[in-house]
C-alpha cells in the first residue's frame, strides 16, 4: 500500500491546500477551468502538492503530459517530445521537477518552446526561482509559492487516510503524524503508511521508532509558523536577548529550517541596523551561508551567537526608509532626465579622483532629499566622512 499515491487528488474539487492560489475566486483557477494555461513555475516545501497540481492541470485541460526530473534529464529527450508535437493540435504539458538543478544551456532549450506556446512548461522547485532560474525563463511564467500544509489540512488529509484503511490511530499518535511532518503531507503519509505495515493500532511510541525527530521547516501551524518569526525579529528589533533566543528555540524545535531563520535574520541586520553597524550584516550573511552548509544540531549555536549580536546592535531604518522613498517617488511618476555629462558619452563630466576625490557637478535634475541619517552608531561616521569628503567642515 502506498497511502501518498493512493490519495493524490485527481481533481482541482478535492486538491487540499494552497487556496492563497487554487481557490473557486484565484485567477489560476480560472485559467485552468478555462484550459488557458500559461508557463508556470511551484515552488515551496516538498510534500505540498507541487507535482499533484500539474497533473490535475493536465487532466483538466485533457492534454498529454510528460514527467522529467532535471537530475537526470537529458535535452535530447526534451527535443523529442517537442518534436512530436510540432504540427499536432494539442499542447502537450511538460512537468519538469527539481527545476532549480536545470542548467542554463537546458533553460536555454525551453525559451523557443515557451515563446512559440507549442508546449505549455510546468516546473517544480523546493528553492526559490528568483535565484535559480534565468531572467528570460521568469519573464515567460508565472511563479507560485507552495506554502507547507496548515495543521487543520494536514487533519483533513489524515482524516482521508484513516477512511481508507483499517487502522486505529491514540489522539497523541494523531498529533505525532501532523507535528512532526512540519507541513509536508507525503511524510505524514508515508509514517502512517509504514506503521500500519507494523501494527494496526498505532501509537505514539511506534511512530517515534520510525521517526524521532520532527522534520521538514516550519512548526504545525501556519499561524504559528510567521507568528513565531515575528515575535524573534521584534524581540531583536526590542534589543531583549532572552526573548529572541526563546523565539528562536521555539523555531528549531518546531522543526524551522536554517533557511527561513537566517534569510529573516539577514533581512532583518540590513533593515533595521543598517549602517548604524554595517558589520550586522555581514555577520548574519555569514551566518546563512554557514548554517546552511552545516545544518543542525551545530546550527543552533551560530544562529544563537547571531541573534545576540544583531540584539545588541545598534538600531536604524535609515537605509530602509530611503529607498522606500526614493521607490516612491518613481513610482509616483518623478522621472527625471540624466545629465548630459552623468550618460554612456561621458561629454562634460568630471572624473572626482581627478580633483582629489570629489568635485562639485550636477547628479541629479532636481534636489530630492531622500536619505536622512539617524547619526546613530557607525552612521555618525559616515556622516563625518561625507562631510569631510565634501569639505564641508
Amino acid at each position: 500500500m502506498d497511502l501518498s499515491n493512493k490519495l493524490r487528488p485527481t481533481s482541482l474539487d478535492n486538491f487540499v491546500g494552497q487556496s492563497h492560489i487554487i481557490s473557486k475566486n484565484k485567477a489560476l483557477y480560472k485559467l485552468i477551468k478555462q484550459k488557458d494555461i500559461p508557463h508556470l513555475f511551484f515552488y515551496g516545501k516538498p510534500g505540498t502538492g507541487k507535482t499533484t497540481l500539474a497533473k490535475i492541470i493536465a487532466k483538466e485541460i485533457n492534454t498529454d503530459y510528460y514527467y522529467f526530473n532535471a537530475t537526470s534529464i537529458k535535452v535530447e529527450d526534451l527535443r523529442k517530445v517537442f518534436d512530436r508535437y510540432k504540427n499536432a493540435l494539442i499542447k502537450p504539458l511538460v512537468f519538469i521537477d527539481e527545476v532549480h538543478r536545470l542548467s542554463k544551456n537546458q533553460q536555454e532549450v525551453l525559451l523557443p518552446i515557451m515563446e512559440s506556446y507549442s508546449a505549455i512548461i510546468i516546473g517544480a522547485s523546493t528553492e526559490n526561482p528568483f535565484f535559480t532560474l534565468t531572467n528570460a525563463i521568469r519573464s515567460r511564467s508565472f511563479l507560485y509559492e507552495f506554502k507547507a500544509f496548515t495543521k487543520e489540512e494536514m487533519l483533513k488529509i489524515l482524516a482521508k487516510a484513516t477512511d481508507e484503511v483499517d487502522v486505529s490511530l491514540t489522539s497523541s499518535a494523531k498529533e505525532y503524524l501532523i507535528v512532526s511532518s512540519s507541513g509536508d503531507a507525503r511524510a505524514m503519509l508515508t509514517l502512517l503508511n509504514f506503521a500500519y505495515k507494523v501494527s494496526k493500532e498505532i501509537d505514539i511510541d511506534l511512530l517515534r521508532e520510525l521517526r524521532e525527530n520532527v522534520i521538514g521547516d516550519g512548526v504545525s501551524s501556519s499561524d504559528s509558523h510567521y507568528d513565531l518569526a515575528s515575535a524573534m525579529i521584534k524581540s531583536i528589533r526590542g534589543s531583549d536577548i532572552d526573548a529572541a533566543l526563546y523565539y528562536l528555540s521555539r523555531l528549531i524545535n518546531g522543526g524551522e529550517s536554517v533557511d527561513f531563520i537566517t534569510r529573516r535574520l539577514v533581512i532583518f541586520a540590513s533593515e533595521d541596523i543598517g549602517n548604524a553597524n554595517p558589520n550586522a550584516f555581514n555577520l548574519a550573511v555569514n551566518t546563512m551561508q554557514a548554517c546552511n552548509k552545516i545544518g543542525y544540531p551545530e546550527s543552533r549555536i551560530m544562529l544563537g551567537q547571531c541573534i545576540i549580536y544583531l540584539a545588541s546592535s545598534p538600531k536604524s531604518n535609515s537605509a530602509y526608509k530611503a529607498i522606500n522613498k526614493a521607490l516612491h517617488e518613481v513610482k509616483d511618476g518623478k522621472i527625471l532626465e540624466v545629465p548630459k555629462h552623468l550618460d554612456s558619452q561621458h561629454i562634460g563630466y568630471l572624473y572626482p579622483h581627478d580633483f582629489g576625490g570629489y568635485v562639485e557637478q550636477e547628479y541629479l535634475k532636481e534636489d530630492l532629499k531622500l536619505y536622512e541619517s539617524q547619526n546613530i552608531g557607525f552612521e555618525k561616521t559616515l556622516n563625518e566622512w561625507i562631510k569631510k569628503i565634501k569639505n564641508k567642515e
